[in-house]
């Protein structure tokens, strides 16, 4: 995402590779001098100064004034400029969506939380989605709308941010879920798995600070694993790295939705704990989920937890 601000300006790698690393630093650790800056990327201190230069012309970057030094001369500070650039971040659970939008610094200006949708892997339920994400943007204050760079969508399953490919989710006629997206919004639109964001969005805002390699575990309807290395998301050889509910654990009869038998999700997720709710409703079980749920094929995990709460003998 980062990336994708300097191509426009910028054709060579290594120079996007620097200013991106240059972004990063002022994300994870706050304003900061040339110096310290230089020190921090091992780099000379006329080579900052060149891309400090050029990210300020870009309007990225901005001077936070001096520090007070003993003697010397006194160091500029400087760091993200919030208002150059906003993202709306995107995520889509099973019963869900969540959409906000972010200044450069990653601060919230906007945000939806907890709106009903049901997913479901049709084009159907495509439209509703773009049809929520289109309404929150156009909602937004026009001096918002007119500097957003990037939409992201995190959803579950195999997705490859790289390639733009979802194979869980939305993967109609072979065409690259983001590039569907960023036809349909008029936005670039990138996507990625919604645990591997989880945790490199953590880690970013200094989660674990002074960690450079994280295993973040996400337990809701699914299982799933980010992987942090080197203080960079891990995606492995096919960009699908995580996702350890699909390890074959138990010798069962149950068909997981990737298609196998006896994996993790099929008796340990909310997926599982959702299956057997139902089949025990349907076998005439008591439970005061028929009282605060009207149609059980819209129970939800939160409806669940919150009879588990009241003592539910289910």
């Amino acid at each position: 995402m980062v990336k994708k601000l300097f191509l426009k300006t910028d054709k060579s790698p290594k120079n996007i590779q620097i200013k991106k690393e240059i972004i990063n630093h002022f994300i994870t650790t706050g304003n900061d001098t040339i110096a310290e800056l230089a020190r921090e990327l091992e780099l000379s201190v006329p080579t900052i100064t060149k891309f400090i230069t050029e990210l300020k012309e870009q309007g990225l970057i901005t001077e936070f004034g001096k520090i007070h030094t003993p003697g010397g001369r006194h160091p500029i500070l400087y760091g993200l400029n919030p208002t150059s650039a906003y993202f709306v971040g995107v995520d889509m659970s099973r019963h869900h969506l969540h959409l906000a939008l972010m200044d450069f610094t990653g601060n919230i200006v906007d945000q939806r939380i907890n709106i009903p949708y049901m997913y479901d892997n049709t084009p159907e339920s495509f439209d509703l989605l773009c049809d929520h994400i289109q309404e929150f943007i156009n909602k937004a204050e026009k001096k918002y709308r007119e500097k957003i760079i990037n939409v992201n969508l995190n959803i579950s399953g195999r997705v490859n941010p790289e390639s733009g490919y979802s194979y869980s989710s939305f993967y109609f006629n072979e065409i690259p879920l983001a590039e569907t997206l960023t036809n349909r919004l008029n936005y670039n639109v990138g996507i990625d798995n919604d645990t591997r964001a989880m945790a490199y969005g953590e880690y970013m805002k200094g989660a674990v600070e002074g960690e450079k390699d994280v295993i973040f575990v996400n337990i809701s309807w699914g299982l799933g694993i980010g992987i942090i290395i080197d203080g960079k998301p891990y995606y492995g050889k096919s960009g699908f790295s995580g996702e350890f509910g699909h390890f074959p654990i138990f010798d069962n009869e149950i068909l997981c939705h990737c298609g196998k038998k006896g994996c993790l999700e099929t008796e340990a997720s909310g997926l599982a704990i959702h299956r057997n709710v139902l089949e025990r409703i349907a076998k005439g079980e008591s439970t005061i989920l028929t009282e605060l749920v009207k149609d059980l094929e819209e129970l939800t995990l939160t409806d669940i937890i919150k009879a588990t709460n009241m003592e539910d003998p289910l």
